[in-house]
Formats: C-alpha cells, structure tokens, sequence
C-alpha cells in the first residue's frame, strides 16, 4: 500500500478548502491531511452525523455542512451558506456502479451526483474561489461517452459501470473547459482533475456483483492497489501543489496508475475534444440552471 510519506502535503495554513463527500473514504483522508497541514477544512457531506462523526477523528480545523450532490436544491442551499472565500473547492463526492435510479430532479442518478451536482457547485461558488477547482475523475472516463443528446440516458438501455464512465469523463472534459475558460479570461484561477487509481474505499463495495466478482475484485484491489490513504494522494496534489498548471490531471506514478506517487497523467483523446468540452458545459448549464461566469 502506498504510505502518505509519498507526498508530504505543504503547509496550509490560513487557506480554507472545501472538500465533498467528506465523512468517509478519499474524501475523508484528503480533509484530514489538509486539516492536518493547517487548513480549515468545510467537511460537506449528505448526512450530518457521519459528518461530525468525521470531524472528530480530525486534528485541526474543521466544519461540517450539509450537501447532497444529487439534489440541486441542496447544492443552492450549501453555496448560498459560504460567505467567506473560498481556496480550494474539491468535488469528490461520488457513487459507483449503482442500480438505475434517478435523482429528485430527475436525471440519472451517476450523471447527477458525480458531475451535474459538482458543475453547479462550481459555477455557485466561483465568485468566492480565490485559487483552484478540483475534480475527481476515474481510470473508468476511458470507458466513457458524452452523449450530448442522451446525458440521462432515456432512450440509451441502462449500463451501470457506462453510466459511472460517462460521469467521470464529464468531471475530467468539465475540468479542461473550465481551465480554457479560465486563461481565456487572464484569471489565475486553476481548474485540476485527479483519479486515485485503485483505492480501497466504500465506493467499492454493496456493487451488488456475483460473490466470486466481488472477491477477486477486492483481492485485486487489496493486493495491487492501494488504501485509501493513498488513494487520496493525488487528490492532495492537485489541491496543494503551489505551482501546479491549470488543466493538469493528476494520478498515481505505478503500473497501469493503480497505485503509488502522484504524478501528472494523461487521459484519453476523447477527453480532449474541445467541441464536446463547450457542448458539455452547454448542456449542463441548461440541465442545472447556472451558468458558469468566469469572475473578472
């Protein structure tokens, strides 16, 4: 397993971060290290109770606020309660590879919670932001297809594990454009994506797979992939790295980037389409009801 010595994590103090999906797995190891290395950290997670649950296994500053990414009204409610500026805005809350459902607004339940919660997050709070956007991608974009005219996928049959693909290559194609937007506007506002490779987390497990799947996938990820801890690693990088470029994506250094140091990666050409990135932003401007204004 990859130690936290793999990247120590740069003095933090006087910055705040936002971190969601706090209270447990990546999301939790990154608010603790950030917490440790003296930010104050707003723990933003769906349920409360495991949030201060959290916030007590923390040493250092913390808050804990309610979001639900799946829910736009909760995503207006939480953005509507920071008035303070914000450094680092880390859209890790996710699910994975989870039965067809649909959120109260009614899209895709994957589509909603890993991206569509996280873009109108960012467009809310990018008044406030005074340094970076984090999102959290996966190995599985190279899996994914942006269907621009299926995004919720009623007329598509339904495929958990291409349903969590597009996801997560809409937060990587969602990162790119906003980093355009960014220099295009001559903003020093940064916008990062990471993956954490193969991370022992709860996103891995109740996937409802046969029981010999599930146990040689977790022999898989146990035995060349990495806990959580380092998991959250390359999440640390991307939100810490004082001189990190804008668009950078960020995820482990070992074979197949299923574990060890962060370390700048590539990702697929499909990722890179610069039409499909402002289609995207488009459509999910029209989806979620904010648009995405670069601050002067």
């Amino acid at each position: 397993m990859t130690s936290a010595s793999a990247f120590p994590v740069p003095d933090q103090t006087g910055r705040t971060v936002i971190v969601t999906g706090a209270n447990s797995g990546l999301g939790f190891e990154t608010s603790r290290r950030l917490a440790t290395a003296g930010a104050h950290v707003v723990l933003a997670c769906r349920n409360l109770d495991r949030g201060h649950d959290a916030a007590a296994r923390i040493s250092g500053s913390t808050e804990v606020r309610l979001l639900d990414t799946a829910s736009l009204a909760s995503v207006r409610a939480f953005a509507e309660g920071i008035d303070r500026p914000i450094d680092v805005l880390v859209n890790n809350a996710g699910i994975m590879a989870v039965d067809e459902a649909r959120s109260a607004d009614g899209f895709e339940l994957q589509l909603a919670t890993n991206f569509l919660g996280a873009f109108a997050l960012t467009g809310l709070l990018l008044p406030r932001l005074t340094d970076r956007v984090v999102m959290l991608s996966s190995q599985a974009h190279r899996i994914g297809r942006i269907a621009l005219d299926d995004l919720n996928r009623r007329r598509r049959s339904y495929s958990r594990w291409l349903a969590y693909g597009q996801s997560k290559l809409a937060d990587l194609m969602f990162a790119y454009d906003l980093q355009h937007r960014f220099t295009a506007a001559g903003s020093r506002l940064r916008a990062v994506a990471a993956h954490p490779g193969a991370a022992s987390t709860n996103l891995t497990h109740g996937l409802h797979m046969p029981p010999w799947v599930e146990g040689v996938s977790a022999a898989l990820v146990n035995g060349l992939g990495q806990s959580a801890e380092g998991g959250a690693l390359p999440t640390l990088y991307a939100a810490t790295v004082a001189d990190l470029p804008g668009g950078s994506y960020i995820g482990p250094n070992g074979l197949g980037e299923v574990r060890g140091a962060p370390v700048v990666v590539g990702s697929t050409k499909a990722s890179h389409n610069r039409d499909v990135q402002r289609l995207l932003t488009s459509e999910a401007e029209r989806l979620t009801g904010v648009p995405i204004v670069v601050p002067a």
